[in-house]
């Protein structure tokens, strides 16, 4: 007779570089360490609906049991959606592990928050995950200074006006650091352009004049 066809329960690994006897030891201990994967442990091990220590959960963590969320194999406790099981983590260290390299890592290549958000879902689940993540991504510095996201937003571009006369509108700005010239030393000049005629005009200026020293100077 052909053997019974064992369950297949769909689970993904935590995407650490290397998973290893070491890593597993760690997460179960870390749940002797959490009151709620304690109580946990010893409801999935009883497989009891009426026992008490259910109310001894946390109220996200009693939730999840009292959805049938919960599963335990092999002194892990794995999190369950209808798609998918992964490995439940509490300990902060393993925590932060997982976003450094859902995150970080040269795999991951600072993703936005959306997408690692999705890549910490597929691995792991801890209560409040999702707003760990974004912490985490708020406090990420190389994506504070490059992601176009999390930065101020551009101003809308305006499209300027086509002149119909010669000065009606004019473009300026001014070049710098140049050596002084002249009996007044000039190191600067003020670039007029008329937007009409397209022709620059270049003035001698000082860098410190004022705002009335530019316009005298028009």
């Amino acid at each position: 007779m052909p053997e019974e066809a064992t369950p297949q329960i769909p689970i993904e690994g935590i995407s650490v570089t290397e998973l290893n006897t070491t890593f597993f030891e760690e997460l179960r201990n870390s749940y002797t360490q959490d009151t709620n994967c304690s109580i946990l442990c010893k409801l999935l091990n009883k497989d009891s609906s009426d026992n008490p220590l259910i109310h001894a959960l946390d109220e996200e963590w009693k939730k999840s049991y009292d959805e049938g969320r919960f599963y335990l194999l092999d002194g892990i406790i794995y999190h369950r959606t209808k798609h998918k099981c992964v490995m439940t983590v509490v300990h902060r260290s393993l925590i932060n592990l997982e976003l450094k390299e859902c995150h970080d890592s040269p795999f991951s290549g600072h993703l936005s928050e959306d997408k690692t958000r999705e890549k910490v879902k597929a691995c792991i689940w801890w209560p409040m995950w999702q707003k760990d993540v974004s912490e985490y991504f708020k406090t990420c510095d190389s994506c504070q200074k490059a992601n176009k996201f999390t930065g101020k937003r551009l101003g809308n571009m305006i499209k300027i006006q086509e002149p119909s006369r010669p000065w009606e509108i004019i473009h300026m700005d001014w070049v710098t650091g140049l050596p002084p010239q002249g009996d007044r030393s000039y190191s600067s000049f003020l670039v007029i352009a008329d937007r009409f005629g397209k022709t620059p005009i270049f003035l001698p200026c000082h860098k410190d004049d004022t705002a009335m020293d530019t316009a005298l100077l028009i």
